[in-house]
């Protein structure tokens, strides 16, 4: 893997809510989170709803201070910053929203969508006609008219408004762009004209994308790595067609045969997990995917699964005690 623009290491974060039956208040949403992102790579981030993704996007946007753990961009902690230098980092990272009918201001034009972040950020152009070329440069950019700067958010479709939201988050030329289920509002042709879009501009500018979805033939389609994750914690990370094809956590094998395959032949037999994904509230002890897995033992309930490594996939990591696959094993941590 090329070098990293961005490095996560134990990352957690938890939420005050109000108390359930138990007397809990404290929503661990993050859980010990480690991860990483190449230059110019497409990591995608799968999981069920409320695993955390969306948290993670926002503390990965700086939107959320994380309680413990760190995230570096290119070696920079951006929770150590203020004032100027943190606003410079912002710049650096940006986002496309799952639904551009809501994040889109219905009265403003195309062009002040775009112009947006200049004025948040102070970067005004010397001339409202080196503003307008840039903003018709970054239409055409995204595969709309020039001519389109005049329109509002509402004479658009659901596709162009999502080319609309990308010109914007291109707007301030980021390195990392966040992708929070982009396609999922849109049909299913318009969906494969905007990840062609979003391949086609990390080709031409080299941007590295998170694209986190629910879709896992979009992810498996887009993402050069997955990163799965559960109530929490990512649970396997590895190259797209290995963790695919060839997943080693109980979790991952499950969300894999659920998976939507054409070929007859390569369809394996569909795992159905027991029970619901546990509260964040009051989550299991040792091994957060203990309570819904044919393969748990009493180990599992009283030391976290180790980070196991497969040497014959770089990159290939995996959180279990009994990986569906052989895995040289790390070293287990114990629960207090």
């Amino acid at each position: 893997m090329s070098e990293s623009i961005l490095k996560v290491r134990g990352l957690t974060k938890t939420f005050k809510v109000p108390a359930n039956a138990a007397g809990k208040n404290q929503l661990r949403a993050l859980d010990g989170i480690d991860l990483d992102l190449a230059r110019g790579e497409t990591l995608g981030l799968v999981g069920e709803s409320g695993c955390g993704k969306s948290t993670l996007a926002r503390t990965l946007m700086m939107l959320e201070r994380p309680d413990s753990g760190s995230v570096t961009w290119d070696g920079v902690d951006p929770f150590s910053l203020k004032g100027k230098d943190l606003l410079a980092l912002r710049r650096r990272v940006q986002m496309v929203f799952q639904d551009p009918y809501a994040s889109l201001n219905s009265r403003m034009s195309a062009a002040d969508i775009i112009a947006e972040p200049w004025r948040t950020h102070k970067m005004m152009y010397k001339t409202s006609r080196d503003r307008a070329a840039r903003v018709r440069e970054l239409l055409h950019l995204v595969g709309l008219r020039p001519s389109d700067e005049h329109r509002y958010p509402q004479e658009f479709s659901g596709g162009q408004r999502q080319r609309l939201g990308i010109a914007r988050a291109l707007a301030l030329n980021p390195s990392v762009v966040i992708c929070d289920e982009p396609v999922s509002a849109l049909d299913l042709s318009v969906q494969a004209q905007v990840l062609n879009l979003l391949n086609d501009l990390q080709k031409q500018l080299g941007i590295s994308y998170v694209f986190i979805s629910h879709d896992l033939s979009v992810v498996r389609h887009v993402a050069d790595r997955v990163a799965v994750m559960y109530l929490g914690r990512i649970v396997e990370t590895g190259a797209t067609d290995a963790v695919f094809d060839r997943p080693a956590h109980p979790y991952t094998e499950a969300l894999m045969s659920a998976a939507p395959k054409l070929d007859a032949a390569s369809r394996g037999k569909r795992i159905i997990l027991d029970g619901e994904v546990p509260s964040p509230l009051n989550p299991p002890s040792g091994c957060r995917f203990r309570t819904r897995c044919a393969h748990a033992t009493d180990i599992c309930a009283s030391t976290v699964p180790p980070a196991a490594v497969d040497e014959r996939e770089s990159g290939h990591v995996a959180e279990c005690h009994h990986l569906r696959r052989p895995i040289e094993l790390g070293v287990p941590v114990a629960v207090g």
